[in-house]
Order: C-alpha cells, then sequence, then structure tokens
C-alpha cells in the first residue's frame, strides 16, 4: 500500500513537471505556477511516507519550504505595490528559514575544530568567491528592487544560500559517505537553481532559463530526497585508494 501511494505521488509530481513546461510555452502563466507549486508539497508527502527515521532540521526545511511554494499563486493576485512588497518580504522569510534548517541539518555532523585547522585555506578561497558572487548577485537586483528593506531580503537570501552550497562541499570531503555527497549535490542544484532564476526574473524572462531553473530544481529535491533515505556509511573511500 505504502509503495502504491508513492508510486501515484511521484507519477502526480512528472505530470506537473509536464504540466509546468507545457503551460509555460502557451504562456499559461498562473498554471504553470500551480503545477510548480505543488511538486515540493508532493515530494514532502513521498518523503513522510518513505523516510522512517527522519531528521527534524530536514524534516522542517521541506515543510516550510512546500509552505512557501504553495504561497507561490497568490502573487498573481496581488495587485498593488504593498501587496506585492508584503508578499515578497514574507514568502522570502520563509524561504530563508527553510535553507537554514538545511544549513544546521548540513552543520550537524562537523567537528569545527577540525574544519577550521584542515579547511582554512578551502574556506578562505570560499569566503572570497561567496562576497563576489553576492556582490554580483545584488548588483543584478539592484535596479530593480529599489527598496532598502527587499535588498536586505535579497542579501541575507543570498549568503545563507552560499553558506549552505560551502558548507554542504566542506561536509561531504569531512565525512566522504554518499549520504554527504546525495546532499551536496542537491545543493548545487539548487543553488545554481537559484542563480538562474535570477537571471530569469532581472535579465531575460526567456522560457529557456524558466525550464533550466525548473528541472535543476526538481534534481534538487531528488537528490535531498536519496540523502534522506541514505544511511551514514562511508562508501567513496575506495574511490580515492584505488
Amino acid at each position: 500500500m505504502i509503495l502504491n501511494k508513492s508510486n501515484i505521488l511521484i507519477a502526480f509530481i512528472i505530470m506537473l513537471c509536464v504540466s509546468f513546461a507545457l503551460f509555460q510555452v502557451q504562456g499559461e502563466y498562473l498554471v504553470s505556477a500551480i503545477s510548480k507549486s505543488l511538486i515540493v508539497p508532493l515530494i514532502t508527502l513521498v518523503y513522510f511516507i518513505n523516510v522512517k527515521d527522519k531528521s527534524i532540521y530536514f524534516t522542517g526545511f521541506l515543510v516550510l519550504f512546500s509552505i512557501s511554494e504553495l504561497s507561490t499563486v497568490a502573487q498573481f493576485y496581488l495587485d498593488t505595490t504593498t501587496a506585492l512588497d508584503t508578499y515578497y518580504v514574507i514568502g522570502n522569510t520563509i524561504y530563508i528559514l527553510a535553507y537554514i534548517l538545511l544549513l544546521i541539518e548540513v552543520l550537524k555532523d562537523l567537528d569545527f575544530k577540525k574544519v577550521f585547522k584542515n579547511y582554512k585555506l578551502s574556506l578562505s578561497i570560499l569566503a572570497v568567491l561567496n562576497v563576489y558572487i553576492v556582490y554580483m548577485l545584488i548588483t543584478i537586483v539592484y535596479p530593480v528592487i529599489d527598496h532598502s528593506n527587499l535588498i536586505y531580503i535579497e542579501l541575507v537570501y543570498n549568503i545563507v544560500m552560499l553558506l549552505l552550497l560551502t558548507f554542504a562541499l566542506i561536509n561531504y570531503s569531512y565525512n566522504d559517505n554518499k549520504k554527504t555527497l546525495l546532499l551536496f549535490i542537491g545543493c548545487l542544484c539548487i543553488v545554481f537553481s537559484e542563480f538562474i532564476q535570477v537571471a530569469y526574473f532581472y535579465i531575460s524572462e526567456t522560457d529557456i532559463l524558466n525550464f533550466t531553473s525548473t528541472l535543476l530544481f526538481v534534481m534538487a529535491f531528488f537528490f535531498f530526497y536519496l540523502h534522506a533515505r541514505t544511511r551514514s556509511v562511508k562508501t567513496f573511500k575506495w574511490i580515492i585508494k584505488s
């Protein structure tokens, strides 16, 4: 019965991905947005059905992300600047909280003394790179978002995302197992999805950017789901030794 429920939900997820693409091409942006907004909530349901040992932080990430995804449809019914700004702040704050919970999930298995001792150079290089990326993203967004409080939201959003990607990489290097690898790939996909989405919203609203962003988005949650179902066993050491 559980398997049947999961298969049905997975079939719906695939249908929603196809529906998103078709309606996006046809210019039916409301229906397309509704299709995309249901993908993560359904993946979350699959997670609740199939994963027995649930992490409180990872579960919180999925739940908060699902709430914010479902709320994206509301923007089509808001017709004032104040309402849109309020929606932007609330929606992105929920996303930020979700990413913070995922960041905690990444950090919980790290020994910080050993990490800072063994990865000083890597962390320094990544910190400089992150500062540059945040600067470039804000430079792209600033001409469009001229309200200071919205810029701060965007700034915090980008910083949390890049911290997530940085420590997901360090986490994989430190623990060197399949579970952390899947988590890192998921973080990599979702961060690049966010970058492409910035290009779609603020540079060029072309369908190919939206498709690519959504594809990476779905792939990210696929890897997150695999991460949640994988036990923490070191399995990749032999690749280095061979």
